[in-house]
């Protein structure tokens, strides 16, 4: 299996997957070269911890409401988009800027191209993007590894006092799937796991901090999101394999027809100039 793991985009020093963010937090990959869940879950309740913020009021937790209020995939085929909609406010005015941090952990079915990730930060859809993982398009899903794509979003705090929707889409590809009798491999999403990073205005030493966002929709995490990737059945294997031979047979057979027919009209033309 291949199991390289590199940042394709090579975003800003604040990536929590692969960067180390400050002196405080080392990144996930510095630790680990794959994506398991039980490694990553121990990693984001040791390393980021919810309550250990100087730059926010002792009272944050309850100051900053948010909920995952909608999840779904958008499009058709073998090409869709997670959508993501948040709902965040905050009780009080604060003298911090923040960003919104998403981590998509996705299944070895799929992937998402790095060079289109990078074409929507180029044009300033997200503030920082990126994919870590197994990025090798060309891999079927049971050769390939999981991957994962963290999204960067500057907010303003202060202009959600009242309760404000962030919409989140990201474009996933499918991977070519196993042989199953049922025409269908099945995908399944985890919840992503949200963060906030925020920093004092005032550029002052230790001003950094980052938590995990506690979800007040606890009902996102018992409806997963599904998508059902067309497969191909083991009972059509001997027709394709035959389609597929008669297809490239009658190909290269017309391929050399037209090659001889060009050679025999340039010898005659060469004849008749001569």
């Amino acid at each position: 299996m291949h199991s390289g793991f590199s940042n394709s985009l090579l975003p800003r020093n604040r990536i929590i997957l692969k960067k180390i963010l400050n002196d405080n937090y080392a990144s996930y990959y510095d630790r680990h070269t794959s994506l398991h869940d039980s490694d990553y879950e121990n990693f984001m309740s040791q390393e980021i911890e919810s309550g250990l913020c100087q730059v926010l009021p002792e009272n944050h937790n309850s100051s900053l409401r948010w909920s995952v209020i909608r999840r779904h995939l958008v499009g058709e085929g073998s090409h869709r988009r997670v959508s993501t909609l948040i709902k965040l406010q905050t009780q009080q005015l604060l003298s911090c800027s923040c960003e919104l941090i998403l981590i998509e952990r996705l299944p070895s079915g799929v992937f998402a191209d790095p060079f289109e990730l990078q074409s929507l930060a180029q044009r300033g859809v997200y503030d920082d993007i990126a994919v870590f993982g197994d990025t090798n398009l060309e891999l079927p899903s049971f050769l390939s590894n999981r991957s994962a794509v963290e999204i960067h979003l500057q907010v303003d705090l202060n202009t959600l006092l009242q309760p404000t929707d962030i919409s989140i889409e990201l474009p996933l590809h499918a991977r070519y799937q196993p042989l199953n009798e049922s025409g269908y491999s099945i995908v399944e999403f985890s919840a992503p796991d949200t963060l906030l990073r925020c920093r004092m205005k005032e550029e002052l030493e230790n001003s950094n901090c980052l938590f995990k966002l506690i979800n007040d929709d606890a009902n996102l995490y018992d409806a997963a999101l599904v998508w059902r990737i067309p497969s191909g059945k083991m009972a059509h294997s001997h027709l394709v394999s035959i389609v597929t031979f008669l297809t490239a047979f009658l190909s290269t057979l017309v391929v050399m027809v037209t090659s001889l027919h060009y050679f025999n009209s340039r010898v005659s033309k060469d004849l008749k100039q001569s």
